[in-house]
């Protein structure tokens, strides 16, 4: 097991109050986050498990705009929703805090103020988008127009989510206004900036070579690629007027981005969380006794593992995170889950349908973690895990143990004599377990914990199949006494190390057992949790079966909402245009010869296209929507005339072709089987 610190300081990644949870941020960040809280709490270790909303940023605005409200109602509606959520599934913060909250925009602007009056920053004035009509400097998610890279009609002003390229509004071909839908105009603004490469020396040092042997290989491989790729100094400022106020004269009107201001809202919160418990919040961030860690999405890796603990450098007193265990992404019955689509298990919703059920999602979710890779949730699969483990092998042996109990020994623990070579046997295997699951929590492999504890459940129900106290009963009562003293050594030793994974079951069956208060610390060296004599209480079901009727009830939600949100229109025609534009566009048969994934992307395909007179290689961000396993041989249209562009490494010459229909599935334009490679297309 690993070496404990005395105080740690836990962060989970805030999420955005611009809508619910859903189950892929549970098994991503918040059920792992907590389990590692719990358990450090059990071992009597002092800490700080911190969280709150993310308020700021262009995606509120955008979110206020469409529901025809201001921001401050959208956060106000989905941080009470958010936080209700978290605090009904048992997630145990410390604090849940907010950043729009006084005492977050005043640490966040006094964090600024400290790096600029140390001169981190480089202002820089340079060309930014701006509409004309709503009077204002456009950020890149109000911005959307054509993809220079792969032609697609609505990529963003910072990425296209075609082909997965990160993009600057400027670079977007015919851009418009999300606001106005006016052609925005180019015009000077001044900004700040933070200036990462001259900190690539201090993240190499400190991950690429303190962390190589300890951090997740998807953590330290992506750390590794942005430097490799060389850092470049980002923003910290935005022309936008939701979000901090720079705090600088010059920079009126001007707000914190929200990257920026965000993961300052770790250190607000756990102001603002001491100053209720009347503590000094500067031990938890600024003692090196501390240990801080990011519980984090892969998908906010370079924020939490270059961005923020350059601030913190730059800063000054600060310690810096210990270790990031970031996560892989969770899908939904085979398709990535979607919030826009609606193809999402919300949380709250869960909490709806499935009432006092909260542990058997945190169980599956942690059974089937995606710590490695990503993962698939399917419904068969949680009734699968909640029948066949949680029921049939965790329920059914605590439930076995308490009926015996109260049959034979009118609901005391039995007493026991001199232990049999069995019963010391399994009282050696059983005392094992709090190590073994305590050393896979501590490594942040928590798919592997939650195995560990149906271990145990598994090695209780084995010994009372071997031993048969229901046989003995009549011929050798002492026997069936020191087999159920054992057994319920076993039950009560789950009841403790439960509580990090099944909270409110392990709360259920210490009342059920009247367990005295037992901390898992105390665990070492104490074999027996119940002594003889002990009266435990009436026996009653921990977990209950889950019906084949509930599962599809969720099943036809999950489908039937993911309809409705489905476009049932075609796009508007865009805007005309002349012959001569049309005619610049070089259309060829092509023929598809192979097709590959990009390594390290989850959308983008490698296509070999036969154009008649050479073969050339053209990518499309299309994975999602096609096998290519079924793609040879299919007959393309090529825009062969399309300038090159390296897109992850690999230059494409060209681009497919496809149609949109009003489901959102995608087709190849495709050309007469007849016609041949090379042939244009007019």
């Amino acid at each position: 097991m690993a070496t404990l610190k005395s105080r740690y300081t836990i962060t989970a990644a805030l999420p955005y109050t611009n809508g619910p949870i859903h189950i892929g941020h549970l098994a991503g960040v918040y059920v792992p986050a907590d389990i590692y809280a719990r358990y450090l709490r059990a071992m009597g270790r002092d800490v700080a498990f911190i969280c709150g909303s993310d308020e700021h940023g262009v995606a509120i605005a955008i979110k206020a705009k469409k529901e025809n409200t201001t921001p401050q109602a959208i956060i106000d509606k989905y941080n009470a929703m958010i936080a209700a959520s978290f605090a009904d599934f048992g997630i145990s913060f410390d604090n849940y805090s907010r950043t729009s909250a006084s005492i977050h925009h005043e640490t966040a602007q006094e964090f600024f103020k400290q790096l600029s009056e140390k001169d981190i920053f480089t202002a820089q004035e340079s060309e930014q988008l701006y509409d004309p009509e709503a009077q204002q400097f456009l950020a890149d998610r109000f911005v959307t127009g054509t993809c220079p890279r792969c032609q697609h009609p609505e990529a963003y002003g910072d990425q296209c989510e075609a082909c997965g390229s990160d993009l600057s509004a400027n670079e977007l071909i015919a851009p418009k206004s999300t606001l106005s839908g006016a052609t925005p105009e180019t015009r000077k603004t001044k900004h700040w900036f933070l200036p990462l490469d001259q900190y690539e020396g201090f993240i190499s040092k400190w991950i690429l070579e303190g962390h190589k042997n300890d951090w997740k290989p998807n953590v330290y491989g992506q750390v590794k690629s942005w430097v490799s790729n060389g850092l470049k100094p980002r923003a910290v400022t935005r022309d936008l007027d939701w979000g901090i106020p720079v705090p600088l004269d010059e920079a009126n009107g001007k707000v914190l981005y929200v990257w920026f201001d965000a993961p300052i809202g770790y250190i607000s919160s756990t102001k603002e969380w001491a100053a209720r418990e009347q503590k000094d919040w500067e031990p938890y961030w600024k003692n090196s006794a501390t240990q801080l860690v990011h519980f984090i999405g892969k998908d906010n890796i370079v924020f939490h593992c270059i961005i923020f603990p350059v601030m913190l450098e730059a800063h000054g007193g600060y310690i810096l995170p210990e270790n990031v265990p970031a996560n892989e992404f969770l899908n939904l019955e085979g398709e990535k889950i979607s919030t826009s689509k609606n193809w999402a298990v919300w949380l709250h919703e869960y909490l709806e349908d499935f009432p006092q059920k909260q542990d058997v999602l945190r169980y599956v979710l942690t059974a089937n973690a995606p710590e490695t890779k990503d993962n698939d949730f399917t419904w068969k699969e949680f009734q699968a895990r909640n029948n066949n483990e949680l029921v049939a092998i965790y329920g059914n042996f605590v439930n076995r143990v308490m009926v015996l109990t109260h049959k034979y020994f009118e609901g005391h623990v039995p007493p026991v004599g001199q232990p049999s070579a069995t019963a010391t046997a399994t009282l050696e295997k059983m005392s094992a377990f709090p190590e073994k699951i305590g050393t896979e929590i501590t490594h942040y492999r928590f798919r592997g914990a939650s195995q560990e504890l149906m271990n145990l459940a598994r090695l209780g129900n084995k010994y009372l199949a071997d031993e048969e106290p229901w046989k003995k009963i009549k011929t050798d009562p002492e026997a069936v006494a020191e087999i159920l003293h054992i057994a319920l050594q076993i039950t009560a030793l789950l009841a403790v190390v439960s509580e990090p994974i099944l909270p409110f079951t392990a709360q259920k069956l210490k009342d059920l057992l009247q367990l005295p208060n037992i901390s898992w610390a105390a665990l070492e060296g104490q074999a027996e949790l119940l002594t003889s004599g002990h009266k435990i209480g009436t026996p009653e079901l921990l977990f209950e079966k889950i019906e084949d009727a509930a599962i599809e009830a969720q099943l036809d939600k999950l489908y039937n909402m993911n309809t409705m949100e489905t476009p049932t229109t075609l796009p508007e025609i865009k805007e005309e245009i002349n012959f001569d534009t049309f005619s610049a566009l070089d259309l060829r048969v092509g023929t598809i010869l192979a097709v590959q994934k990009v390594p390290k992307t989850d959308k983008l395909l490698q296509f070999e296209v036969d154009i008649g007179f050479e073969k050339r290689t053209i990518l499309s961000g299309i994975a999602e929507y096609f096998d290519p396993n079924t793609l040879v041989d299919t007959k393309v249209t090529v825009v062969a005339n399309l300038a090159p562009r390296k897109i992850r490494g690999v230059v494409s010459y060209g681009m497919l072709l496809l149609a949109e229909d009003s489901a959102g599935t995608l087709h190849f334009v495709r050309p007469d089987a007849e016609a041949e490679n090379g042939a244009p297309i007019r």
